[in-house]
């Protein structure tokens, strides 16, 4: 007599099956995309002739990451996944906890864990062996950060898709090099100078794409971003092109102390510390600090301010918007002004930063890494977009000390080529795990009578 397979041994033997073909499907797909690009280079000899290197191997661990993860996702992750979201479902709304005094004050303690970051630093590796870590992590990683939070206010809270953000970012560091070169202004004048600037290319991006929306909108601002970089490119005369405009000067503690080595008032010679380059450092990292915490509260100012509602409501529904009465028009422009202005800053401290800046520093990977972030994040949430940056930013520099990694992926890796792929694995894994980002949850700040369980959260009498 034959034996009947019950039903859920019949359910898990097509399970395994599917997540079988998935993933032989997955690592066809992962050949055909880097075939050309991971398991053949070309490169040039010392004759000047063309060799083309074959990295099969590398390329096979591509294929068998991709079938792992599509295997694993389908027989282990969606049934985790979706039992996860039945429970859920069936479990009744808790009452909500006291929070402890460090998770009410977690804001407090990061930027005083902040602070106190580099002389922690120095403390522990030596004035020298700072340098790495204040200048490629903390500089780095709070630069991406105040990026983020001034792209927030475009997508995050006005729901508007900005994929050329990055020329904001441009206009703000050539509007520091250009007229600090030309003119020998200072840091802390062309600073508001810069964010006036790009608020201004803000609101003439904003003005032709006010009747745009998704899509369409985010094509006009992805071809306005290469707009701004190709003007660069080919304006020779004012820009120098992709030369770049070099010999940019430093900033300074408002003039009192300046960190030119040949300056009679250099910090260094005044203090009487041996001559380094960790000090202007250590002063970049607390001056992207205070502009970062300027930024978070600036646009928590503004989320609890009408205009703030407003951007909420464009982005929920924009019909419903017009139909309560908000002007559409002044809403956009100002969400397009703010964002581009805190997007100048950052250009202008990056011009200090590096003393060089050339087009080849703004291009569309940096609109995407930014926007990346803030979804990873969670859109419209500051501590999640600030995680993401650490993460995301912090691990692209971790991968540079990991030395070993040249001994699995070969002597030409470097972590500027694999970036995109971690963003790509790790959007994937937050977006099926966490779809909302690391803190997101899409809340707005008013409501009419009550606020509803969204998200998980418990429900309360609201305000507003």
């Amino acid at each position: 007599m034959a034996v009947q397979t019950t039903v859920p041994e019949a359910r898990q033997g097509g399970l395994f099956a599917r997540a079988l073909r998935e993933s032989l499907f997955a690592g066809l797909i992962t050949f055909g995309m880097f075939v050309l690009f991971v398991g053949l280079k070309t490169d040039q000899n010392i004759r000047n002739e063309l060799v083309l290197t074959q990295r099969w191997g590398l390329l096979a661990v591509f294929i068998a990451v991709a079938m792992a993860g599509r295997f694993l996702m389908i027989v282990a992750i969606g049934p985790w996944l979706a039992s996860r979201k039945a429970a859920r479902a069936a479990r009744p709304v808790a009452a909500p906890q006291p929070q402890g005094l460090i998770r009410r004050n977690l804001h407090i303690v990061g930027f005083a864990a902040l602070v106190l970051f580099p002389p922690v630093i120095v403390a522990l590796v030596g004035v020298q062996g700072s340098l790495k870590f204040v200048d490629n992590f903390g500089i780095q990683i709070l630069i991406y950060v105040m990026l983020a939070w001034g792209l927030n206010i475009v997508v995050g809270l006005a729901g508007l898709l900005d994929l050329g953000y990055v020329a904001f970012y441009a206009v703000g560091a050539y509007s520091y090099a250009l007229l600090s070169s030309n003119f020998g202004l200072s840091f802390w004048l062309l600073l508001p100078i810069a964010g006036i600037l790009s608020a201004c290319w803000g609101v003439i991006l904003g003005f032709p794409v006010l009747r745009l929306r998704g899509d369409y909108l985010a094509i006009v601002t992805l071809a306005f971003g290469e707009i701004i970089r190709l003007v660069l490119i080919n304006w020779t005369e004012v820009t120098k092109g992709t030369f770049g405009v070099s010999g940019i000067a430093k900033a300074s503690v408002f003039g009192i102390w300046s960190f030119d080595v040949s300056a009679p008032n250099n910090f260094a010679k005044v203090f009487g510390l041996p001559m380094s380059s960790v000090y202007y450092k250590i002063f970049l990292f607390y001056v992207i600090l205070a502009m970062c915490a300027l930024t978070a509260y600036v646009s928590m100012r503004l989320r609890a301010m009408p205009i703030g509602r407003a951007w909420e409501a464009l982005r929920e529904d924009e019909i419903a918007c017009r139909s309560l009465g908000i002007n559409t028009t002044t809403t956009k422009l100002t969400a397009f002004a703010t964002g581009a202005m805190f997007g100048g800053f950052a250009g202008a401290f990056f011009g200090a930063r590096q003393g060089f800046v050339s087009p080849e520093s703004f291009v569309f990977l940096e609109s995407a890494v930014i926007l990346a972030i803030v979804v990873l994040g969670g859109m419209g949430s500051l501590f999640g977009i600030a995680v993401a940056a650490a993460v995301m930013i912090g691990g692209t520099e971790l991968l540079r000390e990991m030395s070993f990694l040249k001994a699995v992926f070969g002597d030409d890796f470097t972590p500027e080529l694999y970036r995109m792929l971690i963003f790509g694995l790790a959007m994937v894994v937050v977006m099926v795990l966490k779809p909302r980002g690391f803190v997101g949850t899409r809340q707005p700040t008013a409501f009419l009578h009550e606020r509803k369980a969204i998200s998980g959260s418990f429900t309360k009498e609201g305000h507003g």
